[in-house]
């Protein structure tokens, strides 16, 4: 039987009378509204779709509705993952699920909506779907193969986006260069695994045209633009509501099929639809990243002064490019990365990016930075060996002194601030580097296998919208924040950025309690609700604090002066007289005479006639966007390594992190960004990576198979800090989310190598597993 619906022909069993787990009928008055959502995925990396049948699954018990690809299309238009700024680039259209073809083991392909998440997986094993195989392609060299068939033969070839960045004579430079040194590195392709997996609850009210969508999300805003554009909705009727959200490490920024085609059974439905990935879900669907293979050569001089740089980057990126944010972002950041901190000014680097059939890679904490600079402070140190310098030193005669700041470098960024020597200096002292080489030099005579390596990097943080928006995607590059006085004294924050975990509403209410002199808990912040906080981008590229931080020091600057205004007018007062602290305002030198914040608050809310003529408000909005494209975070890591030469196990012994994110409002979050930074770095070095078979299969889909590092693996961190102003930036702060992640594979991959160069070994692949090791110890010439 069907009945009336909302938006695509979608049949859904009669509602009076529904079907339980039993079998039995129940009525619908007792029938919880709420429906769960389960989806048949292709078990294939690349194939034609030749026959559907949901029939048997529509029957099932429990099942609401079943919704395919071509249903789902009616409802929500095609959408490319194509920012307009990378000139050039293309890729296929995604839909809510798929279509005639799968391009990915994981594809959605089938949504199921039943009264429990347990008969809609019950319900899509009765999916009967035929497939015939294509040939998948799953490598770089398969993609560009001549002849190869296009993993969208509209498009015409594998390529999504390609590019070139050259500055100064790097012919020149290279044809005189007393030393030249080439390598190749790669990076194995992992993931985010947040302890929260991606999930919402859609709504939709027929009546008001009204969507709903509580979501794990960074960016509720983006999200309601997006949704109100593909299917077709009044932004103003799209709220999407992002609770405290349990990790996302910048997975949580992208548009998903599957919350796509959730979305379309809400709309179809006129219920409320709640999907949760489980955690193979997300590894199969999630987005990973950093699968990337770098060539890179670097002229030097006899003292090892760096002169000259090329580069090739090779990017396989899945059969799309994410929506909205696109997959050559990562690329992109490595090639404008790649000089790092240092001083260079001939630079020459190619970038490609190409589809494959495995799932798709695009934007993840520290975004290319990690790549960048494992590859630039590797080849650092094949430097420093080669010359017999110690790597400390070779560092000092490149880094970027204060004097030149701010810098341009040979790829175009604009470092605004930093204190690159002085991280250098401070970590050499903090983790008594001399007496480190002494032990390191003892260790080894009794025969173990020690390393020590050093990374000097920066850090990409606070975009405007430089970043995604001149690209056309709906992404904010400012970010708004509105204070409100309460009758009770009390005041409340709204603001656009999200919490992730990482304590921002802690942060945002110190920097309001500090500026309206204040006890930090009569402070309430409140994010993550279109529908109540200003317009602005959410959480990603460590933009917390550098531009939601700076929106709020603002707006607390506002609201203070309207207090003062306020307090000046009650108390018959001069306006430059009035000065707040310790929660009320107070005529300076008469003690006497003053107001707690509670007091003039409720005149004003409750007694307006008191204030002649002043207008009886007391709340503040400000925005704020970084009036240069972004600020820049460094830092510089040390890691100690010792080796198990029997087994290949790499055990880090010690980690000594110093870094700068600017104006530090809270040392203890920071510390704990820093530390849980280096967790995923160390991570990324040594044991997670994403492994398919020959034929599209993901082998790593639990956690019993992908390996994570746990608190075992972990060393006691030494975190110290610099803080080096921002100069665009109100307050000064940068962001400090990524830096852990960013140093920690290059400090880890050098000291690895550092332990293994006397056994005449060196390791360019991560991550850098026991095994790798091991074959690399005992390779036979």
């Amino acid at each position: 039987m069907t009945k009336r619906y909302v938006g695509s022909p979608v049949k859904v069993l009669d509602s009076p009378r529904l079907l339980t787990g039993r079998g039995k009928y129940v009525d619908d008055l007792t029938f919880p509204r709420m429906v769960h959502v389960a989806f048949v995925r292709s078990p294939h990396a690349h194939a034609r779709i030749t026959r559907l049948d949901v029939e048997p699954a529509r029957k099932a018990a429990g099942v609401v509705a079943v919704m395919t690809g071509e249903e789902a299309a009616r409802l929500c238009k095609p959408y490319r993952g194509i920012l307009l700024h990378y000139e050039g680039m293309k890729t296929g259209a995604m839909l809510p699920l798929a279509v005639d073809r799968v391009r990915w083991v994981g594809e959605p392909v089938v949504a199921i909506a039943a009264a429990t998440r347990a008969e809609a997986e019950d319900a899509a094993e009765r999916v009967s779907i035929e497939y015939e195989p294509r040939p998948a392609t799953l490598t770089p060299e398969q993609a560009l193969a001549p002849g190869v068939e296009p993993i969208h033969p509209e498009l015409g070839d594998n390529i999504i986006y390609e590019t070139r960045l050259r500055s100064g004579d790097v012919e020149a430079a290279f044809a005189a260069a007393p030393r030249v040194y080439r390598r190749a590195f790669t990076t194995g392709r992992h993931t985010g695994v947040p302890i929260e997996p991606r999930g919402l609850v859609a709504e939709f009210e027929p009546a008001t045209g009204a969507l709903t969508l509580w979501i794990s999300t960074q960016v509720p805003h983006m999200m309601q633009a997006v949704v109100a554009d593909l299917f077709g909705l009044a932004e103003h009727r799209v709220r999407v509501i992002a609770p405290d959200v349990g990790g996302s490490f910048g997975i949580k920024i992208h548009v998903y099929q599957d919350d796509m085609a959730a979305c379309a059974l809400a709309l179809t439905l006129g219920r409320p639809v709640k999907w949760i990935a489980g955690r193979r879900e997300s590894f199969l669907s999630d987005i990973h990243a950093r699968d990337q293979r770098v060539e890179v050569e670097v002229a030097a001089a006899a003292d090892g002064t760096l002169l000259a740089m090329r580069a090739g980057i090779m990017a396989p990126v899945g059969p799309y490019s994410a929506f909205p944010r696109s997959s050559v972002v990562e690329g992109g950041q490595v090639l404008r990365l790649l000089p790092g901190p240092y001083r260079l000014a001939d630079y020459d680097a190619t970038l490609r990016v190409v589809a494959q059939n495995k799932g798709i890679t695009s934007q993840y904490r520290a975004v290319g930075h990690p790549i960048a600079t494992a590859v630039t402070e590797s080849m650092l140190d094949t430097i420093a060996r080669d010359l017999a310098i110690d790597p400390a030193d070779l560092r000092r005669r490149n880094l970027i002194d204060p004097a030149q700041m701010p810098y341009t470098s040979a790829s175009g960024n604009v470092y605004d601030s930093g204190s690159y020597q002085a991280a250098l200096e401070r970590l050499l002292d903090a983790a008594g580097y001399p007496a480190l080489r002494d032990e390191q030099r003892a260790a080894r005579a009794a025969g173990r296998c020690v390393g020590i390596g050093l990374s000097c990097f920066l850090e990409l943080t606070g975009p405007g919208a430089q970043f995604y928006g001149v690209g056309g995607a709906p992404i904010s590059g400012q970010e708004g924040t509105t204070l409100r006085l309460e009758p009770s004294g009390a005041v409340t924050a709204l603001v656009g950025v999200t919490n992730q975990g990482q304590g921002m509403q802690t942060a945002i209410a110190q920097i309001i309690a500090d500026e309206l002199g204040m006890a930090i808990e009569s402070v309430s912040v409140l994010s993550g609700d279109t529908s109540v906080v200003p317009y602005g981008g959410g959480t990603w590229a460590s933009r917390g604090m550098p531009i939601g931080g700076a929106a709020t020091l603002r707006a607390a600057g506002l609201l203070g002066e309207r207090i003062r205004r306020v307090a000046a007018n009650l108390l018959e007062a001069s306006l430059a007289d009035i000065e707040i602290g310790g929660g009320a305002a107070a005529v300076r030198g008469s003690p006497d005479r003053r107001l707690t914040f509670r007091e003039l608050a409720r005149a004003v809310h409750f007694r307006s006639n008191e204030l002649k003529g002043e207008e009886p408000s007391l709340e503040a909005t400000a925005h704020f966007s970084n009036p240069v494209p972004w600020t820049f975070t460094n830092g510089a890591h040390l890691a100690v390594v010792e080796i198990d030469v029997e087994t290949g196990a790499v055990r880090v012994l010690r980690y000594v992190a110093v870094d700068d994110c600017g104006r530090v409002v809270n040392p203890a979050l920071v510390e704990g960004q820093v530390a849980g930074g280096i967790a995923q770095g160390l991570g990324a070095a040594l044991c997670e990576r994403c492994v398919y078979d020959e034929a599209g299969q993901l082998l790593t889909a639990t956690l019993m198979d992908y390996a994570l590092p746990t608190a075992a693996d972990m060393p006691a961190l030494e975190v110290h800090h610099l803080e080096t102003p921002a100069p665009s930036i109100p307050g000064g702060f940068k962001g400090a989310g990524e830096a852990g992640t960013t140093g920690a594979p290059a400090a880890i991959l050098n000291a690895v190598n550092d332990a293994l160069h006397p056994r005449g070994v060196v390791l360019s692949d991560q991550p850098i597993t026991s095994e790798r090791v091991w074959r690399a110890l005992h390779a036979r010439p």
